[in-house]
């Protein structure tokens, strides 16, 4: 492993040391397995613009009403839709977003999103961002927590903490991002996984847009905090 991979791993190590493992995706244990991957592909549409706790009030709404199907989803008035998913706000727009997502399952897989998520992660990968509203980190998403597919996530805590501790430039774009750790971070979906949700760990508690570096796991390493 090269030095960026070393301390990129030592970075994880202290996070992790920090905030233990994060047991990421949260789906709900009321759901059968099927249906946890269809949450998870949901939520990752809701939780864009939003913070996670209100996509969890909005699919715990879907789940309440027995809607969390791709059949009834599918079969279901996209007002009705965004009314149940009001806590997760844009909730008309991230309606539209789920209807195009669910109706694509049925129409190309029959209902069955394992049939989908089966599919080997590159074309996977250009699948999920052919259909209308989903963007990279979505799709990524679904990928590595629904599909359990090796991809590595990039968020804005992810390029904020790598900008502020000068692993990557201002100029750095998703896919620059992406390539970094999947260059230099052993490809293991479980790592991938967890480490993810430790960025977003570091980003809810310490590298917020105004950085509150004392106590941060990541304090140690050369940091920058004005760094936008």
């Amino acid at each position: 492993m090269d030095q960026l991979g070393e301390t990129l791993m030592a970075m994880y190590g202290a996070m992790r040391g920090r905030f233990g493992d994060q047991q990421w995706w949260p789906s709900s244990a009321r759901l059968p397995a099927g249906r946890r991957k269809l949450e998870i592909c949901v939520g990752a549409i809701l939780t864009q613009n939003t913070n996670w706790r209100n996509v969890e009030k909005a699919l715990a709404r879907l789940i309440d009403g027995g809607c969390m199907s791709v059949r009834r989803l599918d079969a279901m008035r996209a007002e009705e839709l965004a009314e149940l998913i009001r806590p997760a706000g844009y909730f008309n727009v991230k309606a539209r977003r789920v209807k195009h997502f669910i109706a694509h399952v049925q129409q190309r897989y029959g209902g069955r999103i394992e049939r989908l998520l089966r599919r080997p992660a590159g074309p996977l990968r250009a699948e999920l961002l052919g259909i209308n509203g989903i963007g990279r980190e979505t799709a990524d998403s679904m990928i590595l927590y629904a599909a359990g597919r090796c991809t590595f996530v990039v968020d804005a805590y992810t390029r904020r903490a790598l900008r502020r501790h000068g692993l990557i430039d201002a100029s750095a774009d998703y896919e620059a991002i992406k390539s970094l750790f999947e260059s230099h971070v052993p490809a293991r979906v479980s790592l991938y996984n967890d480490y993810h949700a430790q960025w977003v760990a570091v980003g809810k508690h310490y590298c917020r847009p105004t950085a509150r570096c004392e106590g941060c796991p990541l304090a140690g390493f050369p940091h920058d905090p004005t760094a936008a």
